[in-house]
């Protein structure tokens, strides 16, 4: 090859390198799917110099291809044009992924259909390339038609080729994005639910004790009532009311501390506590040491949102914690 010849290709090339490079950029742009795939239209058709492009990508809902995107005086075809697995060119190419070209007389090959929207009757020759990811997703095909009659050469192929998957990874890519942020969205929405339900279960709960310390609440009125007139008549009798009457006190006193997160072990602290005394006799009461004592004392404090021990009492009293 001479000087000139050496030249020529050394410019070719790096005009597809640039070309490429554009490419390249739009792909990785911040461009939605549908910008990218206008530009990209215009590229493959400077770098092939054909006149029409047309990229048709795989709709997973219907199982065909639809035009995505084409080549300027086209544009009203794009979402309108579907093919099925096997129709057409494009469908073949999709269904074998196999590169097809064809330079004249396209009308006798069995794998062509005419599409009127995309006016075949201008163009003589085509090439049609399967878009395909390196996972191995078909994500679709590129079409590039001339008017002139045209061998495309390798060089052609190879670039639209390279194109196509690039253009296929980064849709493979975009769709798995898409498919982690539905799970995340699903994973986000089962949570809220799980913390709904949580919170009617929470609030259920919260009813029924209160419902349960009422009832026990009357029933210690009832039994009062019941004693009082019981004193002078039937002194035994006073005496068995009282001791029910402070049964169901400490029932419920017991289900009011447990609605409060107190243990049982906390609530005859705190009871202690709201009698007066100081660590030392309240574990000398409950047979426990000093120190577990202020442990417990702690877990009071914490769990009622007390400041200190008066606070603690005061909070005790007002919640009907302790008698």
């Amino acid at each position: 090859m001479g000087a000139v010849g050496k030249a020529g290709s050394f410019a070719s090339v790096e005009a597809e390198n640039r070309l490429l490079h554009r490419v390249v950029a739009t792909i990785t742009s911040n461009l939605g799917l549908d910008a990218v795939l206008r530009s990209i239209v215009d590229l493959v058709a400077e770098a092939t110099r054909g006149d029409a492009c047309f990229p048709h990508l795989w709709d997973t809902h219907t199982g065909g291809l639809v035009l995505r995107a084409a080549s300027a005086g086209f544009e009203e075809a794009v979402g309108q044009v579907r093919l099925r697995p096997g129709e057409g060119v494009a469908g073949w190419v999709a269904e074998h992924r196999q590169v097809v070209a064809i330079p004249e007389d396209k009308w006798a090959d069995p794998r062509y259909k005419y599409i009127p929207e995309l006016a075949g009757e201008r163009f003589t020759s085509m090439l049609s390339v399967p878009a395909v990811s390196r996972s191995g997703a078909l994500v679709g095909v590129f079409n590039v038609h001339t008017r002139e009659r045209r061998e495309f050469g390798d060089r052609d192929i190879d670039f639209l080729r390279l194109t196509a998957s690039l253009v296929a990874e980064a849709i493979d890519h975009a769709n798995l994005f898409g498919k982690l942020a539905e799970k995340e969205r699903a994973l986000e929405a089962l949570i809220r639910k799980t913390i709904e339900a949580q919170e009617e279960e929470r609030r259920r709960v919260a009813t029924e004790l209160h419902d349960g310390v009422t009832q026990q609440l009357v029933s210690v009125w009832y039994r009062l009532q019941a004693c009082g007139r019981s004193l002078r008549d039937d002194p035994d009798r006073a005496d068995r009311e009282l001791a029910a009457a402070r049964q169901l006190v400490d029932e419920a006193l017991a289900e009011a501390r447990a609605a409060s997160g107190l243990t049982p072990r906390e609530g005859e602290v705190l009871a202690r506590l709201v009698e007066g005394m100081d660590n030392r006799a309240i574990g000398q009461a409950l047979y426990i040491s000093e120190d577990t004592v202020k442990s417990h004392v702690k877990a009071i404090f914490r769990k009622l949102g007390a400041r200190d021990r008066g606070h603690a009492i005061a909070i005790a009293l007002r919640k009907g914690l302790a008698r």
